[in-house]
């Protein structure tokens, strides 16, 4: 026999779909008018074209705040139209008739996995797209930058083996003063200084000019120190690294971010962090949706001497905690106390405890 909903199903389903976008909508109304405030004598002097401030702008702009407030206003929704529900017997009467808690939370969750499910969906295919967009008119509008010049760049290419660059000119795509190391635990093997290295776009290698060149055996110099006016070299390194910033990982679609991962974990490059949090980042995000909802519908099923404000009082300040706990989160990740993996989901896992304890207790 096939499911249908109810009457009780749709009736709340719409008033969680409703309220939620309702409240996301108009908060980012509101960022937006701050935003504009804030960047309008940069337009202006600029020159920014209005076409380009709307749409590769503000267009941008909306699927990127609209997923990272959509944690808070999930539950804000919950917590304020159950209250109401709660507050009019309207939740009274629903279990009167023999509705279960159980059965009532079906249509809750229902929407929950709508909402997350599109905010899965603009993590992996929009927003990435949307922020390289966003951040070339920010580049080119809004920040100040050298965008000439990088200096002092350091890689791991390998394991053992490193690349330092004093200054990389964007103008020609030319790394001047290289230098390419290869250690063995703490001995230099060998060890490239260049005056230059030039990109070549087509064979997709480096020419390094004016190269003095020693080989090192267990720390030792060797006879065979020498000069070279030209060498041509492969490297696992080329000219979108030195492009690359630390919040480039949230221009990349999913398939390139596995990719750079994969890249990263084979050098050894530190830098690796940030990927990996924003891999992680991209699914932790939507499955807050469930999370906060039972939480949500646990704190606010029963009707309270507070009324409605108390119920929002509680569902802003844990809903807060939860963001700055996920942003807390990522320290563990830079002072190497937890992987990626279990730093990112720890919010997740500690509030899904907190929302097992609360459904247990709601019933009763």
């Amino acid at each position: 026999m096939k499911w249908k909903p109810k009457i009780l199903d749709v009736y709340i389903t719409k008033k969680f779909m409703v309220t939620f976008f309702v409240a996301l909508l108009l908060i980012i109304g509101i960022i937006i008018i701050f935003d504009l405030s804030e960047k309008v004598d940069d337009f202006v002097q600029k020159k920014a074209p209005i076409q380009a401030i709307l749409v590769d702008y503000y267009l941008n702009f909306i699927p990127y705040y609209m997923n990272m407030f959509s944690p808070l206003f999930v539950f804000i929704t919950v917590i304020f139209f159950t209250s109401r529900l709660a507050a009019n017997s309207e939740i009274v009467a629903i279990l009167s008739c023999g509705v279960s808690f159980h059965r009532m939370m079906v249509p809750y969750i229902f929407s929950a996995t709508i909402i997350a499910m599109l905010s899965l969906s603009l993590n992996l295919w929009v927003i990435p797209r949307a922020n390289s967009v966003r951040h070339e008119f920010e580049n080119t509008y809004v920040k100040k930058r050298n965008a000439l010049a990088t200096e002092n760049v350091h890689y791991q290419i390998n394991p053992g083996e490193y690349v330092y660059v004093q200054t990389f000119s964007r103008w020609n795509n030319t790394a001047y003063k290289f230098t390419l190391k290869r250690i063995e635990g703490k001995n230099l093997l060998s060890k490239i200084s260049a005056e230059s290295a030039v990109w070549d776009s087509v064979a997709r290698n480096w020419h390094l000019k004016k190269c003095f060149i020693r080989e090192m055996e267990n720390g030792i110099l060797k006879d065979k120190v020498y000069l070279r006016e030209q060498v041509d070299t492969t490297l696992p390194l080329t000219v979108e690294d030195f492009y690359r910033r630390n919040n480039t990982v949230q221009d990349l679609p999913q398939g390139e971010l596995t990719n750079l991962i994969s890249i990263q974990e084979l050098r050894g490059d530190k830098d690796i962090k940030y990927a990996l949090i924003e891999y992680h980042n991209r699914f932790a995000l939507p499955f807050s949706a469930f999370i906060l909802t039972i939480i949500g519908v646990s704190l606010s099923s029963k009707k309270k001497r507070g009324g409605l404000g108390w119920n929002l009082a509680i569902g802003i300040a844990l809903s807060f905690s939860y963001i700055l706990f996920m942003r807390f989160s990522e320290m563990f990740v830079f002072t190497d106390t937890m992987p990626a993996g279990l730093a990112i989901w720890l919010p997740n896992i500690l509030y899904a405890i907190v929302a097992v304890v609360l459904y247990r207790i709601a019933p009763k």
